[in-house]
């Protein structure tokens, strides 16, 4: 028999169980689960185009405990009302003819704080991990480690009743159960710890009750396997001889197999390196007959029938197979047959692939993605240099073009500091991964990433130039589009995609560096009523409700029609969406609504950052053409209508542009200090939670042509801005329960009414500044919790006296406050301030938190006139001729008062609108 056939031949476990190949699916997580650790439809979807023809999948890590979580978007079997999900993932899996195992773990010492709520981790010992910034853990206590081994029995239990065919148990990659047999992480001196016996009773405990729950809940057939880590670098650390102790005793208890947890299937000891031997074949000479009976698993670099061939030869009985079946679903299928595979991944693909969105933005499948969409040979290949500035430095990069690819880029001159380099070296990666500059930017440190990408961005402008030119391009002539989009926030990057997928050629012109304009500052989320998000979740609204709510929250004095047009068009706008990819299927609220109908990622995360990422993929996805650091000097107006624009670049280079439609999403002027004063002398000295390019150039240059005005001085102050910062701290949290206190420690205001009247409550203040509290209740709900947390802006305490006696509250009428809150949000009603939403769950879960926060100008309500079809008019109602408009440069939809969340509901909305005009004008 060939090792062709024999791997995808039928092989029989210990316990009798016949899997149809030697072939699995490894375990990898996704990051794809709910905030509480629920499985998702997209992630249903995911397994089950994987499964079929491959013969054994192991769905990623399921946390037993709420504090064993090691990964965002984490999938949990903490507790019963987790079965159901993982159900349909069972089920999936075998209506396509494969098994389905589920791997169970518990994170320990490697848990993040921030995952966790701020919690302390748990471990075997008070020893943080050799890690930078791993915090250090609390050593669990004696009866603990009992709850934690009877925590993975009940996670066996609900893996059997969830349908699953096994369960792998995750004794690995330095997570919980190989702590505890470490020297390194157990340091313990009671029966848990010291001798490596004493070490080995955790992980045989978890399999003697993993044996225990499957005598009594799954039948004969059940299978249980167990990963390790063969080898730890610390000293004193597990190595190869400590590993086959172990083994031994587990497969005395039985295992229907052992999968080895490494980097590539074939690699050779990490701590003697002078020997070349791969650990499999050690392993093979070292077991004894007993141990041979379990079958072994093999897993790392296996991307083509030769790579799994090779496993079967030095070893293994199995073969799993990781990111080769998350970029070819059917890879089974594809090595039968004889194909040869390259290991990326389409960037145009992600939904054919069924690839969830948080997994394409994980770090080892990001580095697959290759941008497809570039189209044709569209460089002239060469070298070229450019200067660039961050906040600190100016770095000079060489930037290697080849025909229709960024094939390289070199930093020649910059600072040399290590944080500095890693830096450059992950966004150079991501840029070149992507063969685009278009990519997310590197948390914290944002100024380095942006200015790579500007760098790359401007050679890639001087190339394709030199490129035009040799094919006998006149540089002088004015390019020609069908539209024009000046500005790239949502309402900008909805408009031009929306404009080229009705067949009109499409630039975007930015005036900054970067794309994303103030949406990418937006935390709450996205308002609309009646859509089918809602419908799930059993939340019953109505237009009509979401009109008045509206139009009521804007003191009447919204456009009724261009309000109508908004209202109608929100569900859609939803959808609009989640057919590129961008689902915003969790649900939460802000203030001035009665009803849950803010639409946010569904971990909760902030929408901003969220939306501008899946509007980038899909312009970039497109081709759409997009000129950075470069603004619009003048509207081309001629014979009554609009004709094009004239740019200027930031290298003072002036060129036109030809166009029949012009969209102007450039935002408002929140950050224009000048203008704000002009319509507003009460707000001089206030800070804004606004990007410093909302200036209000986009409504100077559509008054230069004639448009008109209104609302000018509607001016809104958002309430929960952290003034050393000005970072704006989202409604969501409010809406997730959260109240708002002054220095004495007590409530002075319903917190759901309208941004105007709580910041004038605020403003009213002795102290003129207030404080946001929260629980932990409401921090594990909002992932934007988080980020504030991270960002040093939170005070916590693990008790609100704690907590009081840290700000300097009066304690007895901070305490006195909370317990009268708790009471209201029992009987659901608020006697002092008739709050009547959000009063989802007292706050009474430590650790406590607070912000202290005071009003911020936020959002300029005024701007241009347009109609419902975003034409923008001129002072005579008469419409310009080719020039629309959309987002906060337009004026009248919010009135006198923006609700939170319905700014990214008129980006969205008007944005496609005027996309879809512009489009139908623009090829005439």
């Amino acid at each position: 028999m060939t090792s062709h056939s024999t791997i995808l031949s039928p092989f029989t476990l210990p316990n009798g169980s016949e899997l149809k190949n030697r072939l699995l699916m490894a375990p990898m997580t996704t990051c794809s689960g709910y905030f509480d650790g629920t499985v998702s439809s997209e992630l249903v979807e995911y397994y089950r185009v994987r499964a079929g023809s491959i013969g054994t999948i192991i769905v990623e890590c399921c946390f037993i405990d709420d504090l064993g979580l090691a990964f965002p978007g984490a999938i949990g079997i903490n507790n019963d009302a987790k079965i159901a999900g993982l159900a349909k993932i069972a089920a999936a899996i075998q209506a396509e003819g494969s098994k389905a195992i589920l791997q169970i773990y518990h994170g320990g010492r490697m848990v993040d704080p921030l995952l966790i709520g701020g919690r302390t981790p748990v471990a075997p010992s008070a020893l943080a991990a050799p890690r930078p910034g791993a915090a250090t853990p609390r050593a669990l206590t004696c009866e603990e480690v009992e709850a934690t081994i009877a925590r993975f029995g009940d996670g066996v239990r609900r893996a059997i009743q969830a349908g699953f065919d096994g369960v792998e148990i995750h004794g690995a990659n330095t997570y919980l159960i190989q702590q505890f047999y470490s020297p390194n992480s157990n340091q313990r001196t009671d029966e848990w710890g010291g001798s490596r016996d004493n070490r080995a009773k955790f992980p045989l405990a978890v399999l003697d009750i993993t044996h225990k729950m499957a005598r009594q809940y799954a039948d004969d057939a059940f299978i249980i396997g167990y990963r390790f880590s063969p080898e730890e670098l610390e000293e004193p650390g597990i190595r190869f001889e400590d590993t086959m102790y172990l083994l031994e005793k587990l497969a005395a208890r039985g295992l229907d197999y052992l999968h080895f947890s490494l980097g590539a299937s074939l690699r050779p000891s990490i701590n003697d390196t002078r020997d070349p031997t791969p650990l499999i074949e050690k392993y093979c000479a070292l077991r004894s007959d007993a141990l041979a009976q379990v079958p072994v698993m093999g897993v790392g670099g296996v991307v083509n029938l030769a790579d799994a061939e090779e496993g079967i030869r030095h070893g293994y009985d199995l073969i799993a197979v990781g990111r080769a079946t998350i970029a070819w679903p059917d890879w089974t299928d594809r090595i039968a047959r004889g194909d040869t595979l390259e290991l990326f991944i389409d960037s145009t693909q992600r939904e054919a692939l069924n690839i969830p969105e948080p997994l394409w933005r994980f770090s080892l499948v990001e580095a697959m993605i290759r941008d497809m969409s570039m189209g044709e040979a569209k460089f002239k290949p060469g070298v070229f240099t450019e200067s660039v500035q961050d906040e600190q430095n100016e770095l000079v990069l060489n930037i290697r073009l080849d025909g229709d690819r960024i094939a390289d880029i070199e930093m020649v001159d910059g600072p040399q500091q290590v944080e500095f380099v890693t830096t450059f070296e992950e966004i150079k990666t991501r840029i070149l991964d992507a063969n685009t500059p278009h990519v997310d930017a590197i948390s914290g440190a944002t100024s380095q990433s942006e200015a790579v990408k500007k760098a790359v961005s401007k050679a890639m402008v001087k190339s394709s130039r030199a490129r035009a030119l040799e094919e006998g391009a006149d540089a002088r002539a004015p390019k020609s589009y069908d539209v024009v989009v000046v500005g790239s926030g949502g309402a900008g990057l909805a408009a031009a995609i929306q404009a080229h997928d009705e067949g009109a050629s499409v630039l975007i012109v930015e005036k900054m560096p970067t794309i994303g304009g103030n949406t990418i500052k937006a935390s709450a989320g996205m308002n609309a009523a009646e859509t089918r998000f809602q419908r799930v979740k059993g939340i019953q609204d109505s237009k009509e409700l979401f009109y008045a709510e509206t139009l009521k929250g804007g003191g009447n004095k919204n456009n009724p029609e261009l309000l109508q047009r908004f209202v109608e068009n929100a569900p859609e706008a939803i959808e609009w969406l989640a057919r590129r990819g961008i689902m915003l299927n969790d649900i939460t609220t802000t203030g001035g609504m009665s009803i849950d109908r803010t639409h946010r990622p569904r971990d909760g995360s902030a929408v901003g950052g969220y939306l501008i990422s899946g509007l980038v993929r899909n312009v970039n996805k497109r081709g759409i053409d997009v000129m950075l650091d470069t603004e619009v000097d003048e509207i081309l107006f001629d014979g009554g209508e609009v004709r094009g624009v004239r740019l200027l670049t930031d290298e003072k280079e002036v060129i036109t542009v030809q166009a029949k439609s012009v969209v102007v999403a450039t935002g408002g002027f929140s950050a224009n200090s000048q203008m704000v004063v002009k319509y507003r002398p009460d707000l001089e000295g206030f800070v804004t939670t606004n990007h410093k390019g909302a200036t209000g150039g986009g409504i100077a240059l559509l008054e230069r042509i004639g448009a008109n005005t209104v609302d000018m001085g509607e001016i809104q102050i958002h309430l929960t801005v952290e003034q050393n910062t000005s970072y704006l701290i989202s409604e969501s949290i409010r809406g997730g329960g959260a109240i708002l206190v002054n220095q004495q420690g007590e409530r002075f205001y319903n917190e759901m009414s309208t941004r105007d009247k709580v910041s004038a409550a605020i403003i009213a203040l002795p102290e003129h500044y207030a404080y946001i509290v929260f629980d932990e209740h409401v921090r594990a709900k909002n992932r934007a919790a988080d980020e504030y947390i991270a960002k040093g802006l939170v005070t916590s305490a693990s008790s609100p006296r704690e907590l009081a006696a840290t700000l300097g509250l009066g304690e007895d009428a901070f305490l006195a406050t909370l317990e009268r809150y708790n009471g209201f949000v029992s009987k659901q009603h608020d006697d002092d301030y008739g709050r009547t939403t959000a009063l989802r769950a007292p706050i009474n879960e430590g650790p406590f938190h607070a912000i202290r926060i005071a009003p911020g100008v936020h959002h300029t309500m005024g701007g241009v006139t347009v109609n419902t079809r975003t034409e923008v008019l001129n002072a005579r109602q008469q419409v310009i001729p080719g020039a629309f408009a959309a987002g906060e440069v337009v004026g009248g939809i919010h009135g006198g008062n923006r609700i939170g969340g319905n700014a990214v509901a008129d980006i969205i909305i008007f944005g496609t609108l005027a996309g879809h005009q512009a489009a139908v004008r623009g090829k005439c």
